[in-house]
């Protein structure tokens, strides 16, 4: 189905609410607001004609500096094996308010993919089954994909930077400098 035929189906389900639809190379892109992710995801993975039956990745995005005024966006990657289209759904969330709803008990792989987003942009997915860390300890403070993240002088009692070959070289040669 080309983007014409996939926006004309949204528009069944979303009626009059405002949504943006491109397609680009063999995508189709949607951006819709977060209280219709639900009905709109729902529609295509079950609708005969779009059939998005795969969900192949969860990604986050922090706006700050890209798009003022905006917080975080989360874009969900579907796929349909039956009629080899792709659909990314992308949803804007606010900095001061990052949830969303989860699609975990639609997709089974939204488990891991919005435990990650969550683990490293601190984007809350409301109704996941098990939303706790999953790359990072349970200990760890923040979340460093944000980018107003502050990495501090330690992590877990290490240091979290560390001396490479090029920072001895220049030191070295500093020193040989001031003799």
């Amino acid at each position: 189905m080309d983007v014409e035929g996939i926006k004309s189906k949204i528009r069944e389900v979303l009626g009059d609410v405002p949504f943006e639809c491109t397609g680009f190379e063999g995508y189709v892109c949607v951006n819709i607001r977060r209280e219709d992710l639900l009905k709109v995801v729902s529609f295509l993975k079950e609708d005969p004609s779009l059939r998005m039956d795969f969900l192949m990745a969860v990604t986050g995005v922090d706006l700050a500096g890209i798009e003022e005024g905006k917080g975080f966006r989360v874009l969900y990657h579907l796929f349909s094996y039956t009629h080899r289209h792709t659909v990314v759904v992308r949803v804007d969330v606010p900095r001061d308010d990052p949830t969303v709803p989860s699609l975990a008990h639609l997709y089974g792989s939204a488990n891991w993919n919005e435990r990650e987003v969550y683990d490293l942009f601190g984007i809350v997915f409301q109704g996941h089954p098990d939303l706790r860390r999953i790359l990072l300890p349970e200990e760890w403070i923040g979340h460093p994909l944000r980018k107003d993240y502050k990495q501090p002088d330690t992590i877990l009692g290490f240091p979290a930077t560390r001396t490479t070959m090029m920072d001895k070289v220049r030191a070295a040669r500093a020193k040989g400098k001031e003799e």
